[in-house]
């Protein structure tokens, strides 16, 4: 297990910023860490990152605990912070082999040029970090995360700043890395998480909601199976219920209905066989899926 966060709980004063959470993020996959402003996700981000100690509560990274043994845990994490630390005054190649010193990289010069291709960063490699612009100062955020080549990626909003094209570049990037380390990407762009995560983990107020894979969260807020049809001919709602497993049926007028069936039922190729059978011509056919964003709204909701 890259990373496992067991009852995990941080108090500022009278505040619990984060309240008694647990999970674990592991190898091969990419984690999206979501929740709204203020829900404890930057302060569980600083937690294992050995930024900030807990209150209460045990996290460890590849197996060492971040209190006990907080430099082998900074060797094995790379981190990129929501708000980029970088030395303004410095060129993009000389600081990141400023960073390779610091983490004692082997054949810097190489492990600083490869990253440079990797990101993105070739033309601007030559130019002063403060000179750039802020997607190319979040592009020399993720290489100096990278540069050391840590088993555990924790990435708080790596993609802001970004226009669509290095969006895309920089998602794909993720997504490779998500295939042979462990990563934990915080986002407030719900498309985002959708296209790279394998799984997402919902903090409110400090404590976890929502821990489940993509596909599964609309189980979260949804306790039934939605098609939504449109046939050329018109029909009945008395006709329609003889489709087998529907539960209920509403019209949606323009000869098109909306029918539910329990969570577990997929009743579109019953409705296409009561079709056929039926000499129904059928224009159209769709099974309502809640988004990530919708599943967000919903359980972080006040």
């Amino acid at each position: 297990m890259s990373v496992k966060v067991e009852q995990l709980t941080k108090v500022y004063q009278t505040q619990k910023a984060v309240n008694e959470i647990s999970f674990e993020a592991k190898k091969g996959q990419v984690l999206g860490f979501l929740g709204p402003n203020g829900a404890g996700k930057t302060t569980t981000m600083k937690i294992i990152t050995c930024f900030i100690p807990q209150t209460e509560g045990k996290v460890t990274v590849c197996g060492y605990d971040t209190q006990t043994s907080p430099m082998e845990v900074r060797q094995r994490i790379g981190y990129l912070p929501e708000h980029n630390p970088l030395y303004k005054d410095m060129y993009v190649k000389e600081y990141l082999g400023f960073v390779g010193g610091l983490h004692k990289v082997k054949n810097k010069k190489q492990k600083v040029a490869e990253m440079i291709e990797r990101v993105g960063l070739g033309r601007e490699q030559h130019k002063l970090i403060g000179a750039l612009s802020k997607g190319y100062r979040q592009r020399v955020g993720l290489a100096q995360a990278m540069l050391h080549d840590p088993d555990v990626l924790i990435l708080d909003e790596p993609t802001s700043g970004l226009d669509p094209n290095q969006l895309v570049e920089i998602r794909k990037l993720i997504i490779d890395l998500g295939k042979e380390k462990t990563v934990i990407f915080s986002t407030h762009i719900m498309q985002e998480v959708q296209a790279i995560c394998d799984r997402v983990l919902i903090i409110n107020r400090g404590k976890v909601v929502a821990n489940d894979p993509v596909e599964a969260l609309q189980d979260r807020i949804s306790g039934s199976t939605t098609v939504t049809v449109e046939f050329l001919e018109k029909t009945q709602k008395e006709f329609l219920k003889k489709i087998r497993k529907v539960n209920s049926i509403e019209s949606l007028g323009n000869n098109q209905w909306k029918l539910t069936a329990d969570l577990n039922d997929d009743i579109r190729k019953d409705i296409f066989d009561f079709a056929v059978q039926n000499k129904l011509t059928l224009l159209g056919m769709k099974k309502d899926v809640y988004s990530v964003e919708d599943v967000f709204q919903e359980l972080t909701k006040d």
